[in-house]
């Protein structure tokens, strides 16, 4: 197995049991474990600098009103409608939601779907057009609602989150997207990622300026080769800007089938900031982009 492949393998087992312990030590605390066991340092809470230390610093301290509703999925695509003609993106469009996923068992939809809490990060079922959402389905999805990641990870906007099911229609179409993933600053793109092949085993990431100049750096999976700019690129820089210029700081995460944008979701903590970005110096240029607000008490 590739160091990387081995590496990411390891940590997917650790990641459990550090998270359960983070669970049981005091927001503060947990914070500066959740990233010594990630960065092999403890952060700057009190003077944050690189982009992850800022993130932590958002997690701890930011509770403002226009942060609060940035980790529920249907905020968001409500969000992404108000501005859809502006920002020239396309809106997934919600096939159900609600709090019991047995209400829709059997029932089949008449387009490819994905299911998703509303919640939460990190957990996705597929089903094809009209395959029904089966007992296997509901059965394993059941605790999806009680694993409140608010509570786990500290990330306040998930409080603020409905506990729902979401199921909305799978734009991929014949295979898995292209993921694309804004970096927002203050109204401006600063940097791409690109996840290729996620949920599978080919999954690869890689990062762009925003001329599609590749960036050497690498965060959790393995690089793969530089591929060519999308033939839409500058719509979709258009679109991250829109939806994010009214943040500090977001990630705004899109796909592209053809000449269309689609709105994918806003990321307010990516990587609950206790991912690591090798080399660590693109942690630092990103947190120099990053003015953080002056809070009121």
């Amino acid at each position: 197995m590739p160091r990387s492949r081995l590496n990411a393998a390891l940590r997917s087992r650790l990641q459990p049991a550090h998270r359960r312990i983070a669970g049981l030590l005091p927001p503060t605390a947990r914070r500066r474990y959740l990233y010594l066991a990630g960065h092999h340092r403890l952060p700057r809470l009190r003077d944050p600098r690189t982009f992850t230390e800022k993130v932590n610093w958002r997690i701890l301290r930011d509770r403002r009103p226009e942060l609060a509703w940035t980790c529920d999925k249907l905020a968001m695509k409500e969000y992404a409608a108000r501005v859809q003609q502006e920002a020239g993106v396309a809106v997934p469009e919600t096939l159900w939601s609600g709090e019991d996923l047995g209400a829709v068992a059997g029932r089949a939809f008449d387009r490819a779907w994905v299911l998703k809490p509303n919640h939460r990060s990190g957990l996705v079922r597929f089903g094809a057009a009209a395959q029904p959402m089966d007992a296997p389905t509901v059965a394993a999805t059941r605790d999806w609602l009680g694993d409140d990641q608010s509570v786990l990870l500290g990330e306040w906007a998930y409080s603020q989150a409905r506990q729902l099911f979401l199921v909305e229609e799978d734009i991929a179409g014949a295979g898995p997207l292209d993921d694309y993933k804004f970096f927002v600053f203050h109204g401006e793109v600063a940097a791409i990622q690109v996840d290729r092949g996620r949920f599978t085993r080919q999954h690869v990431r890689n990062y762009y300026s925003p001329e599609w100049e590749p960036i050497t750096v690498q965060k959790t999976v393995p690089s793969g080769p530089p591929t060519v700019a999308p033939g839409n690129l500058a719509a979709m820089l258009h679109a991250a800007e829109v939806l994010g210029r009214s943040f500090d700081f977001m990630r705004v995460d899109l796909y592209s089938t053809g000449d269309t944008v689609w709105f994918g979701e806003l990321t307010p903590y990516p990587g609950g900031g206790v991912t690591r970005f090798e080399p660590p110096e693109f942690d630092s240029w990103l947190g120099e982009r990053w003015s953080l607000p002056t809070l009121s008490r």
